[in-house]
This record gives C-alpha cells, structure tokens and sequence, in this order.
C-alpha cells in the first residue's frame, strides 16, 4: 500500500503486509497461549518464575474474549468461514465478534458487501447458521 492511500478496513484497505498475514482469532490464541503455559510448568520448578507478566495478562486477555473453548470447536469455526472465500482479516473479525445477523455481520465487516465481491444475504445467514451450531454444541 502506497503512503499516500488512508487505511480503511471496511474496503480491506489495511495494508499488503496485513493482507498476506496469517490472522488467528483469540480462540486460537488462547489454546496456543494454554498449551505453551503447560509446557512451563512442566519444565519449571519454580511455578511462580516461568511467565512473564505480560504473557499471563495476554492470556488472561485471549480466554476471557474467546467465544469458542473447545479446540475441535475452533476448527470447526475456521472450517465454516474458509468455505465462504474470506480473507483473514474478515474470518477474524467474525470468528471473534460472532455476529448473530446479517445485518451485525455487515456493520462488522463491511467488505462481505463490496463491490464485484459481495456475499448475498442468504450465505451470510448460512455462514451465521453454522457458527451458531457449533456455539451450541460446544
């Protein structure tokens, strides 16, 4: 992106470097902060000494805004919204504010509407649907 163009995440203007980022939601986040969490406490012997502050608060950060726990559950999310051609940043966006219409999911993610590339109501829906069974199953 040019210096001269402004940054607009509603017509996915964030920046090629964004653009081409694996973006992970706090779901995913927070089992890869928990599992390395795991792994310092098994090597530490002093159970106080082996986080920083900031990893703990991250953490803390990521479990307390997760709406999925279960890991076959996040995948399961990630599934549903891979099969509706997002980019990363608008699977993130969704999979962490879980929308619940479509009209939510639009003011959220505005780009799912832009020009030449818009998603129709009925596969918003869909998409929402599915994100709302695997919450109720979880």
């Amino acid at each position: 992106m040019s210096g001269e163009e402004e940054e607009n995440a509603a017509e996915l203007k964030i920046g090629d470097e964004f653009l081409k980022a694996k973006c992970l939601m706090n779901c995913e986040v927070s089992l890869i902060l928990e599992h390395k969490y795991e792994q310092l406490q098994q090597v530490s012997e002093d159970p106080m000494n082996q986080v920083s502050q900031v990893f703990e608060k991250s953490l803390q950060y990521v479990k307390r805004f997760s709406r999925y726990k279960n890991p076959d559950a996040v995948r399961q999310v990630r599934e549903i919204l891979s099969r509706h051609q997002l980019t990363e940043f608008e699977l993130c966006v969704l999979g962490n504010l879980c929308p619940e219409t479509v009209e939510e999911a639009v003011a959220m993610v505005p780009s799912l509407k832009t020009k030449g590339r818009a998603h129709d109501d009925d596969a918003i829906e869909k998409m929402l649907n599915d994100l709302s069974l695997v919450k109720r199953f979880e």
